[in-house]
């Protein structure tokens, strides 16, 4: 079962210096949405945002904005980065759509269920005065 706080998501988007005015622009874009914050990062040309993974993903928002025009930080560091964040929340999320599996939760009864039904013919070929120590 996932922890409903590891849902929670505080991430930052990283934007190329040029244009100057993008930073602002995605900050006036993305306050909109509901469910999500979003707030000036201390670095520069970044954006904080707070999200659940119930309602946003990293991968859609950022695709969301290159869609929109926007130049996200296309560095080597940042996108493999980017990419293990993505793989880990397409992860969570498919976790959480998979089933929980019975035996799992009761694995103990299952094995005592099956050790009943089963025959146990080993001690029938020993004879009585052996099965006891004396």
């Amino acid at each position: 079962m996932i922890n409903p706080f590891d849902l929670d998501k505080h991430r930052e988007l990283l934007f190329t210096p040029e244009p100057a005015d993008q930073v602002e622009r995605a900050l006036m874009l993305l306050s909109g949405l509901p469910k999500l914050t979003v707030a000036v990062s201390h670095k520069a040309h970044a954006l904080d945002i707070r999200y659940n993974l119930l309602d946003y993903t990293l991968a859609g928002l950022e695709h969301a904005l290159t869609a929109d025009g926007f130049l996200l930080d296309r560095s080597l560091l940042h996108n493999v980065g980017r990419n293990i964040i993505y793989y880990c929340e397409d992860t969570t999320l498919h976790n959480m759509e998979t089933p929980s599996h019975v035996t799992k939760k009761n694995e103990k009864d299952l094995f005592v269920e099956v050790h009943d039904q089963h025959t146990h013919d080993d001690h029938a070929v020993i004879p009585p005065k052996l099965r006891r120590y004396e």
